[in-house]
């Protein structure tokens, strides 16, 4: 339904945790308290929100790469040292904010190779070194275009408010382009390796929406 915004199930023991300090005010008889105390837990409810996408209506076609994550581009262009896979890769970095919904999508679609979690450090996600020394989980995916096989790359980063990154996806799992696969919990970063031939669409600074914005695009038909 277009418009619709629901929550996601990762928000119940947050949102319980949250209202216990309401709760103890309440029984202590502190109402006016308890009131300002309540929006501790509202505000952790509204952190999963799950708002509707056009790509859950319309998919989009076979060359475009959608925005995984909402939030910020960071680094837009060649692979960076120490941070991009081996190999010759463009990278996108998106930071998310508290602010940001954190409902994290696929950036395009095909069949999971691989998920690898990593244990690892909690700095604050706009970091150069949050990308390879913070705790993460990254997918491998790969889909085949007109007989051309494209591998794609990215990674969820959890960052120094995040403490846990949820994927719910798997090896061998088929995924539509912004099809939903987790979320990072309270400010993180988003990390996308695509091959040199993807002309990207997004710079450092640009705003960009989960499933909406467009990053770049494979060479159509007929293209080099």
């Amino acid at each position: 339904m277009p418009g619709k915004t629901t929550i996601d199930r990762e928000a119940v023991l947050p949102a319980v945790i949250g209202a216990v300090p309401s709760a103890i005010a309440l029984l202590a008889g502190r109402r006016r308290t308890a009131a300002l105390l309540a929006a501790l837990p509202v505000g952790l409810v509204a952190f999963f929100r799950d708002p509707h996408r056009s790509v859950d209506e319309r998919p989009v076609d076979e060359d475009t790469v959608l925005s995984p994550a909402d939030g910020k581009v960071m680094h837009a262009g060649p692979g960076q040292p120490e941070v991009a896979p081996e190999g010759d890769w463009q990278q996108i970095s998106i930071f998310l904010s508290v602010f940001d919904v954190h409902i994290n999508r696929a950036p395009y679609g095909g069949t999971v190779e691989s998920v690898e979690y990593r244990p690892g450090r909690w700095l604050a996600a706009y970091k150069f070194e949050s990308a390879f020394e913070n705790e993460r989980s990254e997918i491998t995916m790969t889909r085949t275009v007109r007989g051309e096989q494209r591998r794609y790359i990215f990674r969820q980063i959890v960052g120094l408010v995040a403490r846990r990154v949820v994927t719910r996806i798997k090896a061998g799992d088929e995924l539509a382009s912004g099809e939903r696969i987790g979320l990072m919990k309270f400010g993180s970063r988003m990390d996308i390796f695509l091959p040199p031939e993807v002309e990207l669409s997004v710079r450092e600074g640009d705003r960009v929406v989960a499933g909406e914005t467009v990053l770049g695009r494979w060479p159509g038909a007929g293209q080099s």
